[in-house]
């Protein structure tokens, strides 16, 4: 399994990278695969980790895909913080930091392909965020045919894009296992996030109404139906000052269709995106796992 007393490998080129896979695939070595977008905090660093339980050889790429950003300053103020993540990455267990640049990722230049999967793509994130999905898969389905890894590690806190992921590769038939992993949160419950850095002091303390209504509402599932949850869930958001909510819906995690009632969900979540200054964050809360 990977190990934490060697020197990780940064590939840059997908030639070099091929290489060093060719070797380890031939000597039978299971490959684990983390992609990232760099600013790395803990919920990557456990990506990695679990990767290194699990498989032979652990890969993680650091890449600020632009295909998956709606607006241009978005993508111009992403931390971008390599020499760090790269002595992370190499402190967790990862064997190869794969580290290309978008014309080695796009040679013909960035162009997105499309996914319709119904409900899953056009609610939610998929509604505020049009095109951000077909970004996501995009360049998840590229790194994927470059890096052609066992197992895939994902983080929950990205619940949509996770479940976005799994449904590309059934549909583009790929022969790769997705592992999602929980969401990392700070001591004080915020969910850890590379955006969070853009939050100042004042605005990190107002950003933690969104996990304190997420586990309030989940206490309160007795208390209301779905539908009078969401309606609680919101009222707490507008009181808080320095927070705009962008939606705050009781999803089926499987179907992303809305609960109208416990009953008709055997996997009911909650989903929240909001801004607290010019900082968009998402969050989100099982309420029940499925029995499966």
């Amino acid at each position: 399994m990977g190990t934490q007393t060697h020197q990780m490998v940064v590939a840059e080129h997908i030639e070099v990278l091929n290489s060093l896979l060719q070797t380890a695939v031939s000597e039978g070595k299971q490959v684990g695969f983390a992609p990232t977008m760099g600013a790395l905090h803990p919920g990557h660093t456990s990506l990695i980790e679990r990767a290194s339980k699990e498989c032979d050889l652990v890969v993680s790429s650091i890449f600020v895909n632009p295909t998956q950003f709606n607006q241009t300053s978005d993508l111009t103020h992403y931390p971008r913080t390599l020499k760090e993540d790269l002595a992370l990455l190499e402190a967790c267990g990862c064997d190869i930091a794969f580290v290309p640049s978008v014309p080695e990722i796009y040679p013909a230049g960035p162009v997105k392909a499309h996914w319709d999967f119904g409900l899953l793509s056009s609610t939610l994130e998929g509604h505020f965020r049009p095109g951000h999905f077909d970004g996501v898969l995009t360049v998840v389905k590229r790194l994927f045919e470059i890096v052609a890894p066992h197992k895939a590690f994902f983080g929950e806190k990205d619940f949509q894009q996770l479940a976005h992921i799994r449904k590309m590769v059934e549909a583009e038939h790929m022969d790769i296992r997705i592992i999602s992993c929980e969401t990392i949160r700070e001591p004080d419950g915020l969910a850890m996030s590379s955006r969070n850095l853009r939050l100042s002091h004042a605005e990190r303390k107002t950003a933690l109404c969104i996990s304190r209504v997420l586990r309030e509402m989940k206490d309160r599932t007795q208390e209301f139906d779905p539908p009078a949850l969401e309606q609680w869930g919101r009222a707490e958001f507008q009181s808080t000052p320095g927070i705009r909510l962008e939606y705050l819906e009781v999803t089926d995690g499987r179907t992303f269709a809305p609960v109208p009632d416990w009953h008709d969900s055997e996997y009911p979540v909650i989903l929240c995106a909001a801004y607290v200054g010019e900082v968009r964050l998402i969050d989100n809360l099982v309420i029940r796992q499925p029995m499966d």
